[in-house]
C-alpha cells in the first residue's frame, strides 16, 4: 500500500491576469492545457470590455474577476484566493512560450525553488520587442536593482514566473500596477528566497494585440517602486546617502565662513553659518534615522523567518 504522501498529487495552478486579451487568450489557455494537462488554469479578468472572460471560459479556464484596476491588484487577489503547491504566472498576450512551463514547475516542485524567473533578456527579447524605450527601461531597472541589492538577476520585469506555496502566501503585495514584478524580485532577494533563472524565448505580441504598458508612466512607477523598496529594505545605505548629501552642502557653505574666521577672527556671514549648521543637523538626523530603521528591518526579517516556518507547517 502506497504512503499517503506519495499518493498526494501536487497541485499546479496557472495564473493569467487579463485585461482586454480577447485576441490571444484562447490560444494561451489551450497551449498551457497541452503542456500541463493536470494544472488548473485561472484567468482573472480585470474589467475587460472585449469578452476576454467569455472566450477564456469557453477555452476551459476557470474565470474569476478583479474590479480594482491594475496588475498588482489582480495578483494580490490571485495569491489570496488560490491554494496550490506550485503557481505558474503568465501573461495573456501570448508572448511567453509554453515549452518552458514544465521545467519551471518541476524546479519548484522537485528542487524546492521559491521563484523561477523566465529570463527573456538573455534570449530573444531585444530582437522581438519593437519598443526601444522598453528595452532601455529593462536594462536600466536591472542595473539599478543588481547594484543596490548586490545581485545578478538578468530579467527583473518578466511576467513569466513560477512560485512556491511559501513565497505566494508570505509575499505582501503592495504595488497596484505593472511594477509588481519589480517588487516580487526585490522581496525575494531581500528575504533570501531560492531563485532560479532559465532563458525563455520571447515573441512580440501578435498583430491586433495592444500592450497595456505605458512606457513613461509605468516606467516612472517602476523607478519609484525601486526607490521606495530600497528605502524600506536598505535604510542604512539609503539614509546615509542623504546624510552625505546634506553634509557636503554644510561643508560647502560652512567652510568659507570658518576659513575667514580663522584668518580674521570675525564672522560677517551669520546667515550662511546658520544655514550650514542646519544642514549639518539634518545630516546627523538622517544618519541616525538610518541606524534606527535598520534595527527595525532586522527585527522584521527575524519575524518573517518565523512566519515562513509556520507557513510551512500549515502546508504540511
Amino acid at each position: 500500500m502506497k504512503n499517503k504522501n506519495e499518493e498526494k498529487k501536487k497541485k499546479i495552478a496557472i495564473l493569467i491576469p487579463c485585461y482586454n486579451e480577447a485576441k490571444t487568450i484562447e490560444k494561451v489557455v489551450k497551449d498551457y492545457q497541452q503542456v500541463l494537462p493536470e494544472a488548473e488554469i485561472y484567468v482573472y479578468d480585470n474589467n475587460s470590455t472585449d469578452n476576454t472572460d467569455k472566450i477564456a471560459k469557453k477555452a476551459g479556464a476557470i474565470v474569476r474577476y478583479e474590479s480594482r484596476q491594475g496588475k498588482g491588484n489582480v495578483i494580490r487577489t490571485m495569491f489570496q484566493e488560490i491554494d496550490a503547491d506550485c503557481y505558474l504566472m503568465i501573461d495573456g498576450d501570448d508572448t511567453y512560450p509554453k515549452e518552458n512551463a514544465r521545467e519551471m514547475c518541476d524546479l519548484v516542485l522537485e528542487k524546492k525553488v521559491d521563484m523561477v524567473i523566465g529570463d527573456r533578456l538573455s534570449s530573444t527579447y531585444f530582437k522581438e520587442n519593437k519598443r526601444p524605450f522598453h528595452n532601455f527601461g529593462n536594462v536600466l531597472v536591472r542595473g539599478l536593482i543588481n547594484t543596490l541589492f548586490k545581485s545578478n538577476v538578468r530579467d527583473i520585469m518578466t511576467g513569466y514566473r513560477a512560485f512556491s506555496y511559501q513565497f505566494v502566501k508570505t509575499f505582501p503585495v503592495l504595488s497596484k500596477g505593472f511594477e509588481i514584478e519589480t517588487e516580487m524580485t526585490i522581496h525575494a532577494l531581500d528575504k533570501n528566497f531560492l531563485l532560479k533563472e532559465i532563458p525563455v524565448e520571447y515573441r512580440d505580441r501578435p498583430k491586433g494585440s495592444v500592450s497595456k504598458l505605458n512606457t513613461y508612466s509605468d516606467g516612472f512607477r517602476v523607478l519609484k517602486t525601486i526607490a521606495r523598496l530600497f528605502k524600506e529594505y536598505k535604510p542604512t545605505i539609503f539614509f546615509s546617502i542623504i546624510s552625505i548629501i546634506f553634509l557636503l552642502i554644510s561643508v560647502i557653505f560652512g567652510a568659507p565662513v570658518f576659513i575667514e574666521y580663522f584668518k580674521t577672527g570675525l564672522v560677517p556671514r551669520y546667515p550662511t553659518l546658520i544655514f550650514a549648521g542646519f544642514m549639518l543637523m539634518i545630516s546627523i538626523l538622517m544618519f541616525i534615522c538610518g541606524i534606527i530603521l535598520e534595527v527595525v528591518v532586522k527585527k522584521h526579517r527575524q519575524l518573517f523567518e518565523l512566519m515562513l516556518i509556520n507557513t510551512k507547517k500549515e502546508k504540511e
